[in-house]
């Protein structure tokens, strides 16, 4: 047998690094904040019409005035959207308070805006004030900015590099889990009804509740507290906690590596990020990897959608519902992404993606202009729909949260988590200022301009985005500065 000759020593290191410990630890930061970034995107889908009743009888009670239909529908754009100006406010702050109260401690102080946000919204009803919605959705948009920064952070920063990958996708897990929770709460069967909307919107205080008694439980990133706080013996504990053993020497040596590099160059700034070429290649790929997500076609998939489905010839009820399958298909897929993301690695599965998506951009424009003459064009519409989803998930639906975290050393980690963020928010705000003038003017030819997009983002991440699975720093800024001097 070849475990003849294995030494009694080897006995004890976990199963390639993942402990109980480090399972806490995930589930702590990511359900706790990754469920604000979901749950809240996905919310305001199936109650739109209780809560703009609501508006128009809270203007008529206020004035004995009904309001116009159109100033209904800009208070409503303005309570969806705002979230998305939360986001980009949130994300911009990532790096201040990462650096300042750490990974973990950014988290737990995030929690205070989702607590604002949740009593804003769920008193909103009884005090009778639509603006106490517009201002719960714009707290609750900061916490999910920050949180999309802070918590592919703290996961990368806690994980051994060959899960990296793994656990980054946990984060866009939770996203997709919580949009699904989102719907079905929000079905006129459960809390989508005159009488309970408002507690399907503060339903959100349940996650801050959970990474409150959890979260403290857990340790700070190693790598903050060596390399940011200087406090090695801390780092130590926290690193043997989260790794189940006490032999940690080798990722401590690294970590105090990547830390002498940190102390022969100088603090990063802003401006350094973009005139540094070091810094600005990574920070570009960071961008277009964010913005390739964004800019995708998912959210006009899922706006299509419902349509799609009718036009197949199911009822409204029955489309309802299988745009709620959808959900659970991108939960699936991102779970299988999970899996599969530490073998194929990161750029595979993210390429995979885009070129999947582009192709079906072609084909279901040709399957809406033609549905009339063709019957069965609906039928293969359905599942272009869900074929778009399934190549969404693969790659571009959650690597794009944990790769910027890979493509930085400790220093700019922060700073260019804050900026890709504050873009992804930024490009989610644009698709959703510009789509409805975009399908309103096209019409069923709106997914070309996808196709373009995704072909110029597809061609860019073959040229461009390296490989990052199992890499360290200090071999992704090898990689950088060799591309510099070519």
């Amino acid at each position: 047998m070849g475990g003849d000759h294995q030494p009694a020593t080897a006995a004890p290191k976990p199963s390639k690094g993942f402990t109980g410990h480090l399972a806490f630890a995930i589930a702590a930061s990511a359900v706790g904040s990754a469920f604000q970034h979901g749950y809240n995107t996905g919310v305001v889908n199936a109650p739109q019409t209780v809560i703009e009743q609501f508006i128009n009888q809270t203007h008529y009670d206020r004035t004995g005035e009904p309001m116009e239909d159109g100033s209904i529908t800009i208070i409503w754009s303005l309570a969806v959207s705002i979230f998305c100006v939360g986001g980009m406010i949130g994300g911009l702050l990532t790096a201040v308070i990462a650096n300042k109260f750490g990974r973990k401690g950014g988290l737990l102080l995030n929690n205070v805006f989702v607590i604002v946000a949740a009593v804003l919204m769920t008193f909103s009803k009884p005090s009778k004030s639509y603006e106490m919605i517009i201002a719960g959705r714009f707290f609750i948009g900061i916490s999910s900015g920050l949180a999309a920064g802070l918590t592919p952070m703290y996961l990368s920063e806690i994980s051994p590099a060959h899960l990296r990958g793994a656990t980054g996708t946990t984060y866009q897990l939770v996203v997709t889990i919580s949009i699904v929770l989102a719907n079905v709460l929000g079905l006129p069967q459960v809390l989508g009804t005159d009488q309970l909307w408002n507690y399907l919107l503060g339903f959100t205080i349940v996650a801050t509740v959970f990474q409150v008694c959890t979260l403290p439980m857990c340790p700070e990133s190693p790598k903050f507290l060596l390399l940011n706080r200087g406090r090695d013996i801390q780092a130590q504990e926290a690193l043997t906690w989260l790794r189940g053993v006490i032999e940690v020497h080798d990722e401590m040596d690294e970590m105090r590596a990547e830390g002498e590099t940190m102390k022969s160059q100088p603090q990063v700034t802003l401006t350094d990020m973009f005139t540094n070429p070091l810094l600005r290649m990574p920070l570009i790929i960071s961008l277009m990897v964010m913005m390739s997500q964004q800019l995708s076609g998912i959210n006009a998939i899922i706006f299509f959608s419902t349509d799609i489905f009718k036009s197949a010839g199911l009822s409204q009820d029955v489309a309802l519902y299988a745009t709620l399958g959808m959900g659970v298909v991108n939960v699936m897929m991102t779970f299988t992404s999970l899996i599969l993301v530490e073998r194929s690695g990161r750029k595979t599965l993210h390429l995979f993606g885009l070129i999947g998506m582009d192709v079906v951009t072609v084909v279901i424009t040709v399957c809406m202009v033609f549905k009339d003459q063709v019957t069965f064009l609906s039928y293969v519409s359905i599942f272009l729909v869900i074929a778009f989803v399934v190549f969404f998930a693969t790659g571009p639906g959650s690597i794009p949260w944990f790769l910027v975290a890979e493509l930085f050393g400790q220093g700019p980690r922060p700073m260019a988590t804050s900026i890709a963020v504050g873009v992804n928010w930024f490009a989610n705000f644009i698709v959703g200022v510009t789509f409805l003038p975009i399908s309103s003017a096209l019409g069923p030819y709106t997914f070309l301009v996808f196709t373009v997009i995704l072909t110029g983002f597809a061609l860019f991440t073959y040229k461009k985005v390296p490989e990052t699975k199992n890499k360290t720093v200090d071999e992704m800024t090898a990689f950088f500065r060799q591309k510099i001097y070519q």
